[in-house]
Formats: C-alpha cells, sequence, structure tokens
C-alpha cells in the first residue's frame, strides 16, 4: 500500500511539474510577450552619412517614448541602396519598415511588396492631416495608402548676389521668365572665361519640367501616350543644349570635369551665377559659400513650373510587427520632436503642415527668401511616375545626351526618344 501511495505521489508530482511546466509555456506566448521588445527592422538611405546622427535621435526619442519597442537600423548610401532593397524584397528578406522615394514608390507598391496601411491607420487614430498633402499622396497609389512621407522638397534658382552685382545685374525675381535668366547669364559670362552664368542639369526630370514650363509634357495627361516630339519640347530641348553649346552661359561636361564636385562645386566656389537644384542644399550653401546668395521660384517660360520631390517610409507586406511599424513611421517623420531635430539640422524640410515649423524654417537664412521653397508648390509638377520608371528614365537620359553632344539635333532626339519609348515601354 506504501509502495501503491509512493507511486501515486510521484506521478502527482510528475503531473505538478508538467503542468508548470505548460503554464511557463503559454505565458511566454502571451502575457509573457507583451513584456518583451518588439523589434523593427529598418533600412534606410536619406539620414546616411552626415544625417545619421538625426536619424539616430529621433529613434532614440520614439524608443524612449516606447519602451517596450527597440528599432533596428540598417543605413545605406543612396548609390547602393536599391541594389539591396531589390535583393531583399526579391529574397523575402525586407525590412519591416524602408524608405523610398517617389520615383521608385509606384513600382515597389504595383510589384506588391508593400503593405496598405489605410485600415492600420485607421484603427489607431493615426492623424494624417498634420501631413503636407502633396507630399502624403505622393505614396498613395491606386487609391491606397502605402506610406507616409518623411522629407520633401522643391526645386529653385538659387543665385549669387555677389557675382550679379559684379556684372551690374537686378537680381532675380520669383516671376523671371527664360528669357530674364538668359540675358542675366550672359552677362554674367562675360565677366571672364572661368565664370559662367547658369547651370541646369540635363537629365529625366528637369528636361521634364523645362519642358512643362513650355506647355509641354512627355506623357499624355491621361498617361496613355508618349507626347515627346511635340513642338513644345522641341523648344525646350533647344533651350537647354543652346545654353550649353551655342551660347555656353552653362559649363559642357567636358568643362564641368575641371571641378571635382561639378555644379555645386563650381557655384560654392564663386564661379556660377545661377544654379537650378533643391532647398536640400541650403545646408551645404550656407557652410561653404563665403559670398551672399538667395533663392528666387524657378524662371518660366509659358507657365510657371517646378518639380516636387519626397521620400517616404513605406511597411513590408510581410511585417509581423505592422502595427507598431505604422506607429513608429508616423512619429519619426511627423511627431514634433522629430520634425524639429530635422528642422534644426536642416535636413530637408519636414513633411507637416505645422505653423510653428514652417515659421521657424521661413526665418533661418540664408537664403533671405525662404519662402520661394513653399510659394513654388503654386506651380508644382511632379515628374510622371510608371511602373517602368528605372527604365523610362534611362531611355530619356541617352537622348539628351545625345541633343547635349551634339551628334543629333533636339529635334531628332525627340524622334528617336519617342520611339525607343513606344517600342520598349508599356503605359496603362
Amino acid at each position: 500500500m506504501k509502495k501503491y501511495l509512493s507511486i501515486v505521489s510521484l506521478i502527482l508530482s510528475i503531473m505538478i511539474v508538467m503542468s508548470g511546466c505548460v503554464s511557463s509555456s503559454n505565458s511566454s506566448n502571451t502575457s509573457g510577450a507583451s513584456n518583451e521588445p518588439i523589434t523593427i527592422t529598418f533600412d534606410q538611405f536619406s539620414g546616411s552619412g552626415d544625417n545619421e546622427q538625426f536619424l539616430k535621435k529621433m529613434i532614440e526619442n520614439y524608443e524612449k517614448d516606447n519602451p517596450n519597442v527597440k528599432i533596428k537600423m540598417q543605413s545605406y548610401g543612396y548609390n547602393d541602396y536599391f541594389t539591396q532593397l531589390t535583393t531583399k524584397v526579391a529574397g523575402g528578406k525586407a525590412a519591416d519598415v524602408f524608405e523610398l522615394n517617389y520615383e521608385n514608390f509606384v513600382s515597389y507598391a504595383k510589384k506588391g511588396a508593400l503593405m496598405p496601411i489605410d485600415d492600420i491607420i485607421k484603427s489607431n487614430n493615426i492623424d494624417t492631416s498634420i501631413y503636407n498633402q502633396p507630399a502624403l499622396k505622393a505614396f498613395n497609389a491606386d487609391g491606397k495608402q502605402y506610406g507616409v512621407p518623411n522629407s520633401f522638397s522643391t526645386v529653385l534658382l538659387i543665385y549669387n548676389k555677389d557675382l550679379f552685382d559684379k556684372a551690374k545685374v537686378d537680381y532675380p525675381t520669383d516671376d523671371w521668365t527664360w528669357n530674364d535668366a538668359m540675358n542675366a547669364a550672359k552677362k554674367i559670362r562675360a565677366l571672364d572665361k572661368n565664370t559662367y552664368g547658369y547651370y541646369q542639369p540635363l537629365s529625366y526630370n528637369e528636361f521634364d519640367k523645362v519642358a512643362q514650363q513650355n506647355g509641354g509634357n512627355l506623357i499624355s495627361e491621361d498617361g496613355k501616350s508618349f507626347t515627346m516630339d511635340t513642338p513644345e519640347n522641341v523648344e525646350a530641348l533647344k533651350y537647354m543644349v543652346d545654353m550649353q553649346n551655342k551660347i555656353n552661359v552653362m559649363p559642357t561636361p567636358t568643362q564641368l570635369e575641371r571641378v571635382p564636385n561639378a555644379d555645386w562645386d563650381l557655384f560654392k566656389s564663386g564661379r556660377l551665377g545661377m544654379i537650378v537644384t533643391g532647398c536640400w542644399s541650403f545646408p551645404d550653401f550656407t557652410r561653404d559659400c563665403d559670398f551672399n546668395w538667395d533663392a528666387v521660384v524657378e524662371p518660366g517660360n509659358k507657365q510657371k513650373a517646378t518639380h516636387f520631390f519626397s521620400n517616404g517610409y513605406v511597411i513590408n507586406k510581410n511585417s509581423k510587427v505592422a502595427n507598431e511599424a505604422a506607429k513608429f513611421i508616423t512619429y519619426i517623420s511627423s511627431n514634433k520632436k522629430a520634425t524639429q531635430i530635422r528642422l534644426d539640422a536642416g535636413w530637408e524640410l519636414p513633411p507637416v503642415n505645422d505653423k510653428g515649423i514652417i515659421d521657424q524654417y521661413i526665418k533661418k537664412t540664408p537664403p533671405t527668401n525662404r519662402k520661394a521653397v513653399f510659394k513654388s508648390l503654386d506651380s508644382l509638377v511632379t515628374p510622371r511616375v510608371i511602373t517602368q520608371y528605372a527604365q523610362l528614365q534611362d531611355i530619356v537620359g541617352k537622348h539628351l545626351d545625345a541633343a547635349a553632344a551634339g551628334t543629333v539635333t533636339p529635334e531628332q532626339a525627340l524622334k528617336d526618344m519617342q520611339a525607343e519609348c513606344q517600342q520598349k515601354i508599356k503605359l496603362k
């Protein structure tokens, strides 16, 4: 009997131990899990280099406000980023959150690599009205919101006031035309053989914008056909090519080779009267320019047109922490502490409608005319984004290079561009 009781007692003891083990296991999967940090993996490019310290500060603030969440960030330089991202997405190893620029966003959305966040935004009562609405819309495709902007920028005409004074030319104004810019550029170019009047990259984005300044477009309004070889576009391309080759107020590629970092360094060296570039240049020019400079809205011809650029954060469609990821990306892109960090650093423009932030931005100098950043939004155009965007850029760029090199006329370059795009790129 004693032996029997001993056996029963042993069995009961084992059952109690096992029960404790099961209970412990279940606890780790439920309430226990909530005590463990949630890890969000995060890949990005715009916060690399000098800007990484500011992004890390934003993340530190987020983790402080959300002690159960840890952010595992991986930074890449822009030139390497999309190669890494393409490989990760293809292999199903993309981070929970990753950064995309406006130009590449659509192709990833169309591939099904991104998670729509409309329901997450609604269920978590996330207020998106704080965002600059064009910037927010940039990360919407087919009526679905896939991400939020972390910055936005506009392109402006930035000019060297000292060279204008030396050439005895009136400073540019927000209502300048192509002719105004050309006339001023000629007078500045005449100062000496090493000084140039104007610089604007002959690239897809820039040509697309200049074409729209002349009433043209590279793709029809409905997005169904290419419209590259129109008279308006021919005139626009001739204007850009002539500035470089015929009048030479803009340096040729050969002339630009003599400058280590090309256009920006030419401007910072005091040898360039005007440059068309983005407001992201302000910190560099403030630090490196030992002359007076300012900014205005870009010149137009038949109408004004300026480009808008935005980077944003999106969520991997396979993320297991999508809710927390959504809270994280909205925090570091629109939270007051985060936007203040970006503003103080001069790191592009916070993508928010916060009047206090905007007023602080406008009051910072140089440039004195920071209002031009916002005034340019009145004539906003965006580069037409399609699924084969990278291929479109390559084709257009190739034919623009041919026109710039003088191997073909602007007319022929646009005819060739039209034909190749029709052959190789599928629109709607």
